[in-house]
């Protein structure tokens, strides 16, 4: 009886499966990175536990690197979506922060980045070298079809939640960077994007009346980003311009609030968040 039991207690345990009319996917937000790094450099960091311990769910390469093994570019899936990737880091996106546990990530291989020149100065400033690096057509229609493939499956995630590290994380990252084709992706039914008529409707008014920085930081922040309504071209305000512009307007990301961003930010509330530019608008009466 004792060796019945013992084997009994070895045994995997069986279950019914049930399926559920009442349930989802957890996934939110799918996010799009650069590695700053060959391919053999970013699959070690991205594979092996380092000092800082970074993942990601999936690893797209580039077309002529020569650390690359293969002929042809396969995407390379890293963690499973149903587990944890730490790719987000501390992040914040339309009110909720910590995103690795809701989110998936794209790491591209892609080596662009910035080199500080001052220590205090605030990464992608004009006092930082930077040089940001065209992504390739192969390795952008991989993109894609990847995302394409995610989102059928995720259906939850919303176009506005398809954004970039800099976008969740404004103060610390900017990948992926302007050269990054946002729109093409927009193009082939992934992410958001502005309808140009509505950027030029209001672009007339605001280059006649430049709204307020109270009244634009309020609407970055309605569109997703972490930003305070501080009335002040403060250091949030920089990154958060940056990281729009880079996303949205990419010819000119010196983060300036412009008519032209303002008009952008304000076409998007109007497509894709109504009801948050709604109450703006009420409240700026």
């Amino acid at each position: 009886m004792a060796a019945s039991c013992t084997l009994a207690a070895c045994s995997p345990l069986r279950f019914v499966d049930v399926e559920s009319e009442t349930q989802s996917s957890r996934i939110d937000y799918l996010v799009i990175h650069f590695t700053s790094a060959d391919y053999a450099e970013s699959m070690r960091v991205l594979t092996q536990r380092t000092e800082r311990p970074v993942s990601s769910h999936y690893l797209v390469p580039e077309r002529g690197d020569p650390t690359y093994p293969r002929q042809r570019l396969r995407v390379h899936r890293l963690v499973d979506e149903n587990r944890r990737a730490w790719h987000a880091g501390q992040s914040y996106w339309r009110g909720e922060e910590a995103l690795n546990g809701s989110s998936i990530g794209i790491e591209i291989v892609n080596q662009s980045g910035c080199m500080a020149t001052d220590p205090g100065s605030e990464p992608g400033t004009p006092q930082d070298r930077c040089q940001f690096h065209d992504f390739d057509a192969e390795q952008i229609d991989l993109v894609i079809e990847l995302a394409l493939d995610i989102l059928d499956r995720h259906p939850r995630i919303d176009p506005v939640d398809v954004v970039g590290h800099a976008d969740i994380a404004s103060n610390r990252r900017l990948d992926p960077g302007p050269t990054f084709p946002w729109r093409t992706l927009y193009e082939n039914g992934i992410g958001a994007w502005y309808d140009d008529e509505t950027v030029a409707g209001y672009r007339e008014r605001f280059e006649a009346e430049q709204p307020d920085l109270v009244l634009l930081q309020r609407g970055l922040n309605a569109y997703g980003y972490d930003i305070e309504d501080t009335g002040e071209y403060d250091r949030q305000t920089r990154v958060v311009l940056r990281a729009f512009q880079m996303h949205f307007r990419p010819s000119d990301w010196s983060a300036q609030p412009d008519a032209e961003t303002a008009a952008i930010v304000f076409a998007l509330l109007e497509k894709y968040r109504p009801a948050a530019l709604a109450v703006l608008q009420q409240s700026s009466l």
